[in-house]
């Protein structure tokens, strides 16, 4: 495994849409290995194809539940529900967060790693997380769909900064890839 340099906004290659993952090979085991150990390192809750240069359908995601990481290889959000509005954050973004609108509930249906279909429904910061990554791979970044300006953690509207580190801590919201 191998920390992979996260591309900052500006890098064009965030903005393009991302092409389906065909071959399932060492390679790519090896992408979503060196995805994994990035998005630790950069102490992310997940982080998708295109913040590391590679444009491909797959982003990695771990809430730190117990579960473990997952790779989602070609994910399509097949169902949404409810409504959660929250503080969130992108490495790709440093230092910068927003307030984004996302369903509370999401399920997806991808492919893993060795090319096996699977479908996982998500609550809460799960959900977030899924369709912020999913947005990545469509060249978008969560700027767009922030209610306020980009700012700082401590002048997110709402609280105080340790409110707000509290809350994107929290099961509903997160600082995102």
């Amino acid at each position: 495994m191998a920390l992979r340099d996260i591309l900052i906004e500006g890098d064009p290659a965030l903005t393009k849409r991302s092409r389906p993952v065909k071959k399932f090979d060492d390679r790519l085991a090896s992408l979503i290995d060196d995805m994994i150990e990035t998005m630790y390192d950069g102490d992310g809750v997940g982080l998708a194809a295109p913040q590391v240069g590679v444009l491909r359908r797959i982003f990695v995601m771990d809430l730190d539940d117990g579960e473990g990481p997952f790779a989602f290889v070609n994910p399509e959000i097949v169902e949404s529900e409810g409504d959660q509005e929250g503080p969130e954050g992108c490495l790709s973004l440093p230092g910068l967060f927003g307030i984004v609108n996302r369903p509370m509930t999401v399920t997806v249906r991808a492919v893993d790693r060795h090319g096996n279909p699977f479908e996982k429904t998500v609550e809460g910061l799960g959900a977030r997380c899924v369709c912020h990554e999913n947005d990545h791979l469509d060249g978008i970044l969560f700027r767009r769909h922030s209610q306020i300006p980009l700012c700082a953690l401590e002048d997110l509207p709402g609280g105080e900064e340790e409110e707000q580190e509290q809350a994107l801590l929290s099961d509903e919201a997160g600082e995102l890839a």
